[in-house]
This record gives structure tokens, C-alpha cells and sequence, in this order.
């Protein structure tokens, strides 16, 4: 069944290989983006060119009246969000005693504060119908903590918080809600990272690679479908073992 979903940073990395993915399996996408418009458009015509169907809709997840118009534009093109996975997410690395207020506040807005924003929008609707899938982007990191992350780590072990909640509070109208927590996956936040780290992160992990977006992408994908019908208020760890 044609569902309308959402996904937040869907441009590039983990988010894009979730809205190619949920369109190959028939979904209307929304892909936003907060500043990338080219490439937000570059993962739209991907998903057209292998026949699906999706737009680009630009909004700072972290800013209220951004996302009040975001929804008001998927709606009116796409109708209303059915499935929504929150993906958006930076990193403003420091040990806590050098880190600044700003790199905290940033951090936290822009991966927690999304995440309430965007799931009350989307819960209106899904309310409405009876059905709705919520899943969210969270970390490793949310569960196990990362020296220099503080701000990431505590924005990601919200979600979980936030998802085990929220799944308590609307699971009687059909709705489900989940988190997702990649390890090292090979996007531009790792290769940031140089190679040094990710050969060091590799030799920890029980598969011995760094993870693909697609690999994240397919459990996205099976807790927005009819098949995780009776899964929520769950974190499916996708991380090659590196929590072992």
C-alpha cells in the first residue's frame, strides 16, 4: 500500500538511502533538507529515475514554525504523513569541559528537539487514521556514550527515551514507534573523521567493516512496514557489533 512518509536530512547518507528505499517499496517521499537544496534535489531525481515518487522540502527540524510549514507543504502535495522517520542529525564534537553552550544547544535542537517536533506534527494525522509509523534515527552512542560526544550522546539515549514514551502513549490507535541505533556507518560524518579512526572503529567491530547506509535503510524499512506491526517502543541495533 502507497503510504506518504517523511524523512528528515533525507539528502544525502543514511537519510537518503531511507527515502530511496521507502520509495522502491511504492511510499510518496518527502525528503527534507535544511540547507543542501542541491542535493536534496540530486535524491529526488534518483528516486524518480528508478520510478518513484518523491519531493524535496526544505525546513530547520529544530525551529517550530519551520516545521508547522513543512507539514503544510507535504500535505497539500503529498497528503498526510503516514510514516515519518526522523534522521536529521550533526555533531559538534568536545570534551565537556570544552565544550561551549552553543555546540550543546545546537546539538540538542537539532537531534532531540526535532524529534518531538516532527512526531507531534505527524501524530495528528496518524491519530485521525489509526495508523502511523514514527521511527527515529538514534546512536550507539545514545547507549553505550562516546568520550568528546556528551551533547550527541545525550541528544541520541533521548530518543530512546522519547520513543519508549511516546510508543506507551499512541499504541492503542495503531501507531507505532521505534528507534534505529547505527554504529560506525560510512557516511560524510565518518569520513570526516580520517582514516585512522575508522581503521581503529573497524578493528572493534565484530564484522570487521564499517556499515552502509542501505544496511541502516533496511531496518528503517521493515519497522515502517506492515511486518513490525506488532514491534514498538523498540531500539534495533544496527552497528556489525561493535556494542559486543
Amino acid at each position: 500500500m502507497s503510504r506518504v512518509a517523511l524523512v528528515t536530512g533525507g539528502s544525502r547518507g543514511i537519510g537518503r538511502a531511507v527515502a530511496e528505499l521507502l520509495a522502491t517499496q511504492g511510499h510518496r517521499v518527502a525528503v527534507n533538507y535544511t540547507a543542501n537544496e542541491a542535493a536534496a534535489d540530486a535524491a529526488v531525481e534518483a528516486i524518480a529515475a528508478a520510478g518513484g515518487s518523491a519531493i524535496a522540502v526544505q525546513a530547520d527540524v529544530g525551529d517550530a514554525d519551520s516545521v508547522t510549514a513543512m507539514f503544510a507543504v507535504v500535505g497539500e502535495r503529498l497528503g498526510s504523513v503516514e510514516i515519518l522517520v526522523n534522521n536529521a542529525g550533526i555533531t559538534r564534537d568536545a570534551l565537556v569541559l570544552r565544550m561551549g553552550v552553543e555546540a550543546w544547544d545546537e546539538v540538542i535542537e537539532t537531534n532531540l528537539r526535532s524529534v518531538y517536533l516532527t512526531s507531534k506534527a505527524a501524530l495528528r494525522g496518524m491519530l485521525r487514521a489509526r495508523w502511523g509509523r514514527i521511527v527515529s534515527i538514534s546512536s550507539v552512542s545514545g547507549i553505550a556514550g562516546n568520550p568528546g560526544q556528551a551533547n550527541y550522546a545525550a541528544s541520541k539515549a533521548g530518543i530512546i527515551g522519547f520513543t519508549k514514551s511516546v510508543a506507551g502513549e499512541v499504541g492503542s490507535r495503531g501507531i507505532t514507534v521505534n528507534a534505529v541505533a547505527p554504529g560506525f556507518i560510512e557516511t560524510d560524518m565518518t569520513d570526516a573523521l580520517g582514516d585512522e579512526i575508522t581503521t581503529a572503529a573497524s578493528e572493534r567491530i565484530a564484522l570487521g567493516r564499517l556499515g552502509q547506509p542501505e544496511e541502516v535503510a533496511a531496518a528503517v524499512g521493515y519497522l515502517a512496514s506492515d511486518d513490525a506491526s506488532y514491534v514498538t517502543g523498540h531500539t534495533l541495533v544496527v552497528d556489525g557489533g561493535i556494542a559486543l
